[in-house]
């Protein structure tokens, strides 16, 4: 982080951080409120250790961490990470085509698990299959690395494809409340408008704005071209993760804090995370795509969702394997992986 973004964010955080000097002593300025949160996040320390940095009490320094992340949070949200429209849509869609050549792309979607101390009394309820104990953050990334939606707090014991069908992103998407654009067709083609899609890997259940890979089983070229795009396109959500616990280490160990506390911590994380990511870093410019189209495809229907899900996918495949959706160097790279 640069002076000038610290500033800026002092700034936006001065507010909810200046406290009311007394008779009985004088406040802990903004300034080191913000200095030891952001020494904490971004090295792991315990308490104990900043409690010799920055000559504090200890509890003092947990209550100065819970709250300015708190803080960070509720500031932060709607600046960093707002609620997306159709237009912001249609610029991440536009991202994931000129950085993946995926075309009507919203998002990629995983989970990360991340490592907590066992809550008292909790059973397995946070034992996961990597034999720790983890809440997990739930996240919709975008082709410049920022987190779009996050869902964060879910039990490590949970499966990914649980937790985001029970999420609030999750009903949303399901229940077509996330104000999607209209299905378009993809770029060059002839065929019927395909709906806008976030791509995951095998652990999500497919519907038709979630894609996921064809099973690794009885693949021929045209599965292959399909499952070697989708997985271009996830590896920006993974990159994302990489970024983010690269770059506040508190990742890097087991969070000391109790769950509800170490929520808000992420929470933090997630604000900064897109906070650098606007203010640090190079983004590309915004090309304003747009749009429109017919829908001649039905989605709404009540049914299995797989059964819609399953079309949806098979158009995206014909696509890429037809001569207005392939690259000219993907058949090269296929051979490769074999």
């Amino acid at each position: 982080m640069s002076i000038e973004t610290f500033d800026y964010l002092l700034i936006c955080l001065h507010p909810d951080l200046n406290f009311m000097d007394t008779w009985m002593r004088r406040s802990i300025s903004p300034e080191q409120r913000l200095l030891v949160t952001l020494r904490f996040l971004a090295t792991g320390n315990s308490f104990a250790s900043l409690h010799f940095e920055f000559l504090l009490g200890i509890s003092t320094i947990s209550g100065i961490v819970c709250h300015t992340c708190k803080v960070i949070w509720q500031r932060l949200r709607e600046a960093v990470m707002p609620t997306p429209t159709a237009a912001d849509w249609l610029r991440i869609a536009d991202g994931f085509y000129q950085s993946a050549q995926f075309p009507n792309c919203i998002g990629a979607l995983d989970g990360k698990h991340i490592r907590v101390k066992k809550p008292p009394h909790s059973g397995s309820r946070y034992f996961n299959y990597k034999q720790y104990f983890p809440v997990v953050l739930m996240a919709l990334a975008d082709s410049n690395y920022k987190f779009v939606i996050v869902d964060i707090g879910a039990y490590g014991s949970t499966s990914d494809s649980r937790i985001f069908s029970v999420s609030r992103m999750g009903e949303r998407l399901c229940q077509t409340q996330l104000a999607l654009p209209e299905p378009s067709r993809l770029p060059g083609s002839a065929g019927p408008p395909a709906p806008f899609v976030i791509v995951a890997d095998e652990g999500f259940a497919l519907s038709p704005h979630l894609m996921r890979p064809f099973p690794r089983r009885d693949l021929d070229v045209r599965k292959r071209i399909f499952n070697y795009r989708l997985t271009r396109t996830r590896r920006y959500v993974e990159c994302a993760f990489g970024i983010l616990s690269s770059k506040w280490r508190v990742f890097q160990s087991s969070i000391q804090m109790k769950p509800d506390n170490a929520t808000l911590v992420i929470q933090a994380c997630v604000m900064l995370h897109n906070f650098t990511r606007i203010h640090d870093a190079s983004t590309d410019a915004d090309l304003g795509l747009n749009m429109t189209s017919s829908v001649s495809l039905d989605l709404s229907r009540p049914g299995r969702p797989g059964t819609a899900g399953l079309a949806v996918r098979e158009l995206f495949a014909d696509y890429f394997s037809s001569p207005e959706g392939a690259l000219s160097w993907q058949m090269d790279a296929i051979r490769v992986s074999r």
